[in-house]
């Protein structure tokens, strides 16, 4: 039986992919920072699924899931490590408190790297385990590649985790792990419904950015509501990157994707600031494009 960590599995894409795993006899690690959920999500994957609680930022608690996990492994290998936990922190980088930055740093990066160094040995660091070397798939986003306006700190730590990928994979090359990068657009999740209830920050809502922020908001929830792609569509890829002996380095499931992920990476940058700028709200009274 194939076996394989992912983080992250109370919703969204963690949790399609949990599920598609597990009922395909996959067993799955799957972390989770509650008892609640942990117990719920049990219930509902049944025995192809252990829980493991802990916070990606707590580093003693995710060296003590990787124990946990290589006592039922049995000086076997995993099968992969899908690193799916992560956050959002919103907000002009001119105005955001630093521990916001700092945080979302932590969770997405750091704590990324947290994880990984925690779980390299059972995906085959360690030579003496039984079976193949894993895989690592680390989810990233569109933001990897492409900054927008009041996402800074989240595409930072994006853009970091691709950066951290490459260096790993080629790390890893010594021990035959194989590092692949999903980078998805817009999914069709719960957190939207969260999102949309949720003011903008306090310290944007006082600022000249107010109204350019509640714009890119309400686009970000209507391009998400209207063409997001369901959380199954990436689990299923991340299922075919693991059944893969050769997947490509980077994946970007976007929806729209000449409009959302060709276009913009063909167009020279400047041209991107000024259709971006124009549509929220950003550009000086003054200025005309030319």
């Amino acid at each position: 039986m194939f076996s394989v960590v992912i983080t992250g599995v109370s919703t969204g894409i963690g949790h399609a992919s949990a599920k598609l795993f597990a009922n395909r006899g996959i067993h799955v690690f799957g972390s989770l920072r509650n008892e609640s959920d942990a117990r719920r999500l049990q219930h509902e994957f049944g025995s192809h699924f252990t829980p493991l609680i802990f916070d990606v930022t707590d580093e003693s608690s995710v060296h003590s899931a990787a124990r946990q996990t290589a006592a039922y492994l049995q000086g076997k290998k995993l099968w992969g490590l899908i690193n799916n936990a992560g956050m959002a922190v919103t907000g002009a980088l001119t105005t955001m408190p630093v521990k916001e930055f700092q945080k979302q740093l932590d969770v997405n990066l750091t704590g990324q790297l947290i994880v990984i160094q925690a779980f390299a040995p059972l995906l085959g660091v360690d030579k003496s385990l039984a079976g193949q070397p894993g895989k690592i798939i680390n989810i990233s986003s569109v933001s990897g590649k492409n900054a927008y306006p009041f996402l800074g700190a989240y595409a930072a730590s994006k853009h970091g985790l691709e950066a951290l990928s490459e260096s790993l994979r080629r790390e890893l090359m010594l021990y035959g792990i194989d590092v692949v990068i999903v980078a998805p657009g817009a999914i069709k999740t719960a957190i939207w419904d969260k999102a949309r209830q949720q003011t903008i920050p306090e310290e944007l809502s006082r600022s000249d950015y107010a109204r350019p922020a509640r714009v890119f908001k309400e686009y970000i929830l209507q391009s998400a509501e209207k063409s997001g792609l369901p959380a199954e569509t990436v689990a299923n890829l991340l299922l075919h990157i693991l059944q893969s002996r050769r997947p490509k380095t980077r994946y970007a499931p976007v929806p729209q994707k000449f409009f959302n992920w060709t276009l913009p990476n063909l167009l020279p940058r400047r041209w991107v600031d000024w259709l971006i700028a124009k549509k929220l709200g950003l550009l000086p009274d003054n200025t005309k494009r030319g």
